[in-house]
């Protein structure tokens, strides 16, 4: 059974008009302009489409696809005013769907439009439309056709897709949901949401809190049947948000001179869901590095360059040496920030030294040159 909703949303996300699809922000039957009009598009999405359904889709704002509604549409003689006015008339329905967001009484009609296989005119005049005309799409519009008139199938492949992905496959979509929690990351800490009855979320990942702030790293996210994956590695640490209309990840830097370490805001990225079917992923660049007087900044720039001497030229470390060890990455990132053009040259020549015997200081270093290329690169 197709869902009429995911119906909708999947011709609004996925298609400007065609040929086999249009609409409109509201239509006026009950005037001769608004049901001429109406007829001329019927028409022309039925020779159009001679093989599959087409539709037109009511209550939609044409420039930004928002949907804003109509009034609730009684459907019961649109049949009746297509086969008085249509030669070979398509078969036709109307239907009011329902969305979520939308005021009381405000729904969103959807007229599903199927050829009997024989070409479309006009029977009689009405408006500026002559009987006997016949209409075919191109492209987004509905034009008159005088010569060359041949039904064409060339949509069926395209509009069979679009209502498989409409259907309710609630199996798909709790398979991909269970596969995720329970087989893929069944190891980790792991949660889902579900976004405007057609999105679902997931997200895995080792968790720590620190004064109250709960931060994952080792961060898997997938947004179920989308193919969108986002991944957060064990030295990434971010915390998750979420509300009804959107999903994001705040990424922070951890950072300072020495043992005095902050949390710092490096890049935001917001998964935002739409009423019609769409979605938009965006990232923000927030990171503004600390400040520090330059008279502390030489200072503690001078000992990593000493530091970084001792080790090249394989010099006994001492104790507080192997302690300042720890925080030579985030001691020359700060220096490069807060202007050592040079500092990124000993981050480079650090890197290559420490690889082999101080594994942990040249993953920090890894790390901290990720940063610079993310803020250079913003």
């Amino acid at each position: 059974m197709i869902n009429k909703r995911l119906l909708v949303k999947n011709l609004l996300a996925h298609n400007d008009e065609n040929s086999f699809y249009d609409k409109k922000r509201f239509i006026a039957i009950g005037e001769k302009e608004g049901k001429a009009k109406f007829l001329k598009h019927v028409c022309a999405l039925a020779n159009s489409n001679p093989k599959n359904n087409s539709f037109i889709v009511v209550g939609v704002e044409d420039e930004d696809n928002t949907i804003v509604g109509v009034d609730f549409f009684d459907d019961s003689k649109i049949q009746n005013l297509v086969n008085a006015y249509l030669e070979n008339p398509p078969i036709i329905s109307y239907e009011n769907i329902p969305f979520p967001h939308l005021k009381e009484g405000k729904v969103v009609g959807l007229v599903t439009i199927r050829s009997i296989g024989k070409v479309c005119a006009l029977r009689k005049n009405i408006w500026k439309y002559f009987g006997g005309s016949v209409f075919f799409r191109e492209g987004s519009i509905s034009l008159p056709k005088a010569y060359g008139v041949e039904l064409k199938d060339i949509n069926s492949k395209t509009v069979e897709t679009i209502e498989q992905h409409a259907r309710n496959n609630i199996e798909l979509t709790l398979d991909g949901v269970i596969d995720f929690l329970n087989n893929r990351h069944k190891d980790l800490e792991s949660d889902y949401k579900v976004f405007k009855e057609q999105f679902v979320v997931c997200w895995a990942g080792n968790t720590k809190v620190v004064k109250g702030q709960t931060y994952y790293y080792r961060v898997d996210i997938e947004l179920i049947n989308e193919q969108v994956k986002l991944f957060y590695s064990d030295l990434d640490e971010v915390t998750i948000d979420y509300d009804d209309n959107s999903f994001s990840t705040m990424e922070y830097v951890h950072l300072g001179l020495g043992s005095k370490q902050k949390y710092y805001p490096l890049e935001k990225v917001v998964i935002r869901f739409n009423d019609n079917g769409t979605y938009k992923i965006e990232s923000k660049l927030l990171f503004e590095p600390p400040q520090y007087d330059k008279k502390t900044l030489f200072h503690v720039y001078n000992s990593s360059k000493s530091l970084i001497s001792k080790i090249k030229n394989d010099t006994p470390l001492n104790s507080m040496e192997n302690e300042d060890l720890n925080y030579l990455a985030d001691t020359f990132l700060i220096c490069y920030l807060n202007g050592f053009e040079e500092a990124r040259d000993q981050m480079d020549l650090a890197k290559n030294l420490v690889k082999n015997k101080y594994p942990k200081t040249y993953t920090s270093l890894k790390e901290a040159l990720r940063i610079l290329r993310k803020v250079k690169y913003n």
